[in-house]
């Protein structure tokens, strides 16, 4: 069994609508062979509890207005640190990037066959460690720079 049709819409505007966003790491399972309540899952990250809400909105919206779904769960919106988002033909995880290394949900699906994306969002891989790098860049200077 694999992924619907209607499944692939759905998670190519979800992952268009987070690269929109400035998500991190953007990637797509399919997962209808391993599980029967959902066909696919979208995982994608921010730095920022505020990211993370940004792009769960813009998923929500874009969903809703160029596919007519709604999500029939929405789940984590308190804390913005991993808010989850149920279509039932697919599963959107958006999470900080702390819990994202934390979860590594990756490591429970990579058995699975990856989605194809817009290109868009395949760019953003690799973002998630780059935006450490020169945070901790950043952070090194300014404390040379307090001790001089």
């Amino acid at each position: 069994m694999t992924a619907t049709d209607r499944s692939l819409e759905l998670i190519k505007t979800a992952a268009q609508a987070a690269a929109d966003k400035l998500a991190h790491d953007i990637i797509a399972y399919d997962v209808s062979d391993v599980l029967s309540i959902t066909d696919a899952f979208l995982l994608a990250s921010a730095p920022s509890d505020r990211q993370v809400k940004s792009i769960v909105d813009e998923i929500e919206e874009r969903l809703q207005k160029e596919c007519g779904a709604k999500p029939v769960r929405r789940e984590g919106d308190r804390e913005a640190r991993w808010v989850l988002l149920d279509y039932v033909d697919i599963v959107v995880h958006v999470q900080h990037s702390e819990e994202r290394v934390f979860y590594a949900l990756e490591r429970l699906w990579k058995d699975c066959p990856e989605l194809e994306l817009p290109a868009d969002a395949e760019a953003t891989r690799g973002k998630a460690e780059e935006h450490s790098r020169l945070k901790a860049a950043e952070e090194s200077a300014d404390l040379d720079g307090e001790w001089r």
